[in-house]
């Protein structure tokens, strides 16, 4: 029963390959009919090859028959000597797509689709593949195994499949199992000629490239459902017939195998232990969809239509932009029209440019076709305007630059495809960019867009043809542009700007989704909210002053919140909480390897911790514990010696990754730096000290998600934030991430705002704008120009209060940052709007640096007395949400509501009841009195003198008990707390262990 049952679903798949996949009908049968025509020793399907030799180039046979002696046996045995030979040597990829030259005769293995044209000899050759497909395939030459199917390419295996059915009682984990155990992967056919395996069963596939025994790893190949792993229901069918009704078939699978499998080697080593250690890369399957889907839409559609793929971390995405700009470099219409003249690829990924050549020189073996801009603005000019280079690598930083190079570039199709979608590619330098590659050209406004503009009158004046053509270049998308932004946490503005519009919905989605949620099932990244823990600060303070000064109470709370948070006593505690936790749970992780990220708030909280976790690891003695800092610029922290990240580390900031990256450290403070692309799979726990909201808190944590093969889990130590914040950030891009249209209303709600300052003036602006847009007769008068025309309304600026200059910034800031995304979005041409933008720009960067508000500082009023950080959760975080929302801009926006000023006794009085709810005199008494006792106890003190800390533990802990059920009396509320709270008794009993400890071995006897 159970091998009828197997033989059944071999024979459904090869059937179907027969009638609808483009196989041939006449190759499929059993074993023993199969043996004649394939040779196990070399690992080929001789019969198969050269029909397909005779087929397509009998010409070239006949040469190499002659070239052999004219004994078409010997040219036969000796050209399948040097294929193989060839094909060891080279591997099973480059000969299939280049072929063999056997005594200067090229011979093809296989020919790829025409991209374009309908050569006629092209199209036979193309259809002169012979793809078979073989059950139970013989693979060993020294015993009776077979492998359930074989797919030959021109005699060539490219791929096996183990089946299994679940009827019978196995299922995929069976298949892989025979993989891992039962194929070697010495034997010729599986470890040197196939390219892949999968295992399959009717609903789950799993594939891999390379069989390495036990540890062979096989990757998910499933469509994913419901946003998550595996497969949906097919009403016709197995769940799992894609694989053979659209992968397999003919012209997909040639496909893939032609321009999507690549092989990476390492750069370094010797030419052997290169091949050896040579990765063989087979698209996942969303990769391979959505590079389809992309190519299929640009065809379609042409050029100025942009698509947002939202993949996460952990989905392949320097591969799938690899693909992507190599299909669309090559992209022709139905027409036979080439859709693009050049793609631009924009990216911080340094791997990504010797990725592309790599690949693409597989591809193709053509040089030249990628040309990376690694010198200036000039360079990207003459790659933009020639026709060398097909794909051009460049940085988002460059393209301001390019505006002056390119004044007589002509206007073609560009396919900019942009990594990690960046934010700053939503705003002002999109329209440079747009600008730059002609999509801004005069020829582009007609003369009716130019009348209703308003903007062009009879004899064209320079600022206003100036005026006209920046508005077009923002208030409408251009035919010759198309993005391709790839994000794993598309923003709001993102949405808006690359993803489409679903009429059903309203909102902006992605044209392509592979979620974070589908990642983490099918463990392509670590679910990072897997194990989190967050503690909550209870303290006190009293006023030190006689007088009682009145504060806002806005300011006075961020000044206390400050003060608290840099507190020594503070950090002393969050220090030992870091390094001890570090020591007993995450120092043994991935095999003693694992490290650790500290996340603060600021650079001076970066520097204090940096020298707090120091003095301790000190004072404890671990010497096998080190740790780096990373922040940006200097600190002055009251010594006389500016601190930065170099002088603390010891060494140039410019290797602190490096460094991080090898044994000697495992602990990493960071503000700011390494919180997003930091990819380092040995990081698995991380402490956060900071408050992360949304996006930030999503990217922030994300740095755990990397894995490793030896990684189980991660772990997050949160000071600041609350599980439901971070849940509520990481809904948002767990599943499918959309975004409602903006309102443009909010261009004039947000320049409206800035009028409650009477600091700008309509007939200022007007008179500034020949300057602001470049008229002037030279560069020199321009400049003078400009900063006469900003000077008063820079002067009223400086007029204005403290935190009204504060407040005027912010405002300045937000309309210029809102005209430039919402005028690209909005069908409008605003004149008056535009004028006022031209003009808040320039004066936003004249007052970016003035009107500093000084913090206010309360540390000499104020003084700590009362301090406790406590576990409030600890577990697993759920997200369940499907679909997060996004906006562009956030509700509301307005000026925030100037409170009263009240008395610091009352505000410090406030604060106690919100941060001190749980703490009494008692508390802190109570604890002294026990501590005291403890350290006046001769057996404990015995104890300590003459045993490590560890063996301490045992009578400390007994002791501990003992007191607390002794003084139950005291405080009946601690005594209850401390037995009923598992997590509050174990690390009161920590922290009174290592304090008992220290002050006993010293000999101390007063309270350090």
């Amino acid at each position: 029963m159970s091998s009828v049952d197997e033989e059944k679903f071999e024979r459904e798949i090869a059937d179907q390959l027969v009638k609808v996949g483009g196989y041939e009908v006449c190759k499929i049968g059993i074993a023993k009919e199969r043996r004649k025509d394939f040779d196990a020793e070399v690992g080929l399907d001789m019969t198969e090859l050269f029909l397909f030799i005779e087929e397509t180039q009998a010409d070239a046979w006949e040469q190499l028959v002659k070239a052999h002696g004219g004994d078409e046996e010997v040219a036969y045995e000796k050209f399948t000597r040097r294929l193989v030979q060839q094909l060891d040597e080279r591997g099973t990829v480059d000969v299939l797509r280049h072929g063999v030259r056997d005594q200067n005769v090229e011979v093809r293995l296989s020919y790829r689709r025409p991209a374009f044209g309908v050569a006629p000899e092209l199209v036979a050759h193309y259809e002169a593949n012979r793809l078979t497909v073989t059950r139970q395939l013989p693979f060993d030459p020294d015993s009776n195994k077979t492998v359930d199917l074989c797919l030959f390419f021109n005699g060539i295996p490219v791929a096996t499949a183990e089946l299994k059915n679940p009827l019978t009682g196995q299922d995929i984990k069976h298949a892989l199992g025979q993989y891992r155990s039962d194929r070697d992967p010495r034997n010729v056919t599986l470890g040197r000629r196939a390219i892949v395996h999968f295992a399959v069963d009717p609903d789950s596939v799993m594939m891999t490239t390379k069989l390495a025994g036990k540890v062979t790893r096989f990757l998910p190949f499933n469509l994913g459902h419901e946003l998550g792993a595996g497969n949906p229901p097919n009403p016709h069918g197995h769940k799992t017939s894609y694989l053979w009704e659209r992968v397999w078939a003919k012209d997909p699978w040639i496909d893939i195998l032609h321009r999507f499998v690549h092989v990476e080697r390492p750069d370094k080593g010797s030419a052997a232990a290169r091949r050896a250690a040579a990765e063989t890369i087979f698209p996942r399957y969303h990769q391979w969809d959505a590079v389809l889907k992309i190519e299929a839409d640009a065809a379609a559609n042409g050029a100025g239509h942009s698509c947002l793929i939202q993949h996460s971390a952990g989905s392949g995405k320097s591969n799938t932009i690899a693909w992507t700009a190599h299909r669309l470099s090559t992209l022709h219409d139905a027409e036979d029209r080439k859709v693009f003249d050049k793609v631009v690829v924009i990216t911080d990924r340094v791997i990504l440019d010797r990725q592309l050549q790599d690949t693409i020189h597989q591809f193709e073996h053509a040089r030249g076709v990628v040309e990376k801009i690694d010198e200036d603005s000039k360079q990207l000019a003459e790659a933009l305007a020639g026709e060398r280079a097909r794909i051009i690598i460049t940085t988002l930083q460059k393209f301001p630059f390019v505006l002056d190079k390119v004044g007589e570039l002509r206007a073609r199709n560009y396919a900019i495809v942009v990594d990690e979608a960046h934010s700053s590619q939503t705003g002002e330098t999109a329209k440079e960019l747009r600008l730059a590659l002609g999509a801004g050209e005069e020829q582009e406004l007609t003369a009716a867009e130019a009348e209703d503009s308003g903007l062009l009158a009879a004899a064209i004046d320079p600022v206003e043809e100036a005026l006209a053509q920046s508005v077009a270049a923002r208030s409408r998308r251009h035919s010759n542009l198309s993005y391709f932004a790839f994000t794993a946490t598309p923003k709001g503005r993102t949405l808006e700007m690359f993803g489409r519009l679903n009429p059903d919905t309203g909102k902006h989605e992605p044209f392509h989704l592979y979620s974070m949620r589908q990642a983490i099932e099918e463990e392509f990244i670590m679910d990072v909210l897997a194990n989190y823990t967050t503690y909550e600060t209870y303290w006190k303070i009293q006023k030190t002053i006689e007088r009682d000064p009145a504060y806002e109470p806005r300011k006075a709370r961020r000044a206390i919140g400050q003060f608290i948070s840099l507190h020594p006593q503070q950090l002393a505690q969050k220090a030992e909480i870091v390094v001890e936790h570090f020591r007993h749970h995450t120092a043994k992780e991935i095999g003693g390897s694992a490290k650790a990220m500290v996340v603060t708030s600021s650079r001076l909280h970066a520097v204090r911790y940096k020298q707090q976790i120091d003095r301790y690891i000190r004072d404890q003695g671990y010497a096998d514990l080190k740790a780096l800092v990373a922040f940006s610029g200097k600190v002055d922290d009251g010594t006389g010696k500016p601190l930065t990240e170099a002088n603390m580390n010891g060494f140039p900031e410019s290797r602190t990754a490096e460094e991080f990256g090898g044994s000697g450290y495992r602990m990493l403070i960071v503000a700011e730096k390494f919180q997003t692309g930091f990819d380092q799979p040995l990081l698995q726990t991380m402490y956060v000290d900071k408050t992360l909201v949304d996006l930030a808190a999503v990217q922030t944590l994300s740095r755990l998600n990397r894995i490793h093969r030896l990684k189980e889990r991660t772990f997050v130590l949160d000071f600041r934030n609350d599980t439901e914040g971070i849940v509520a950030a990481f809904e948002q891009f767990h599943g499918c991430t959309v975004a409602p249209p903006t309102d443009p209303n909010v261009l004039w709600d947000t320049r409206r705002r800035l009028d409650e300052f009477d600091v700008l003036r309509e007939e200022e602006i007007e008179a500034a704008l020949p300057a602001l847009l470049g008229a002037a007769e030279s560069e020199e008068k321009r400049s003078a120009e400009v900063y006469a025309a900003l000077a008063q309304a820079r002067g009223r600026f400086e007029d204005l209060g403290n935190e009204e200059r504060l407040e005027f910034r912010d405002a300045l800031t937000r309309f210029v940052r809102t005209y430039s995304f919402v005028a690209q979005i909005a069908a409008f041409t605003d004149e008056e709007l535009e004028r006022d933008y031209v003009f808040c720009r320039a004066l936003s960067l004249y007052v970016r640096d003035t009107g500093t508000v000084e913090r206010l500082d309360l540390g000499d009023e104020v003084e700590l007395t009362h301090l406790r950080n406590q576990v409030t959760f600890s577990g697993s975080l759920s997200l369940d949400s499907a679909v997060g929302e996004v906006r562009s801009f956030g509700e509301g926006g307005g000026a925030q509501q100037e409170l009263e000023p009240e008395h610091l006794s009352s505000i410090v009085e406030v604060l106690n009841e919100r941060f001190g709810t749980t703490l009494t005199e008692v508390d802190k008494l109570l604890f002294d009195q026990f501590e005291e006792g403890w350290v006046a106890d001769e057996e404990l003190s015995d104890q300590a003198r003459n045993n490590s800390l560890d063996n301490f533990r045992f009578a400390f802990e007994r002791k501990f008990l003992q007191t607390i059920v002794a003084q139950a009396g005291a405080n009946e509320e601690i005594y209850k707390r401390i037995l009923d709270d598992e997590d509050f008794q174990e690390t009161l009993a920590e922290f009174y262990l290592r304090k008992v400890y220290k002050r006993l071995r010293e000999g101390r006897s007063a309270p350090s």
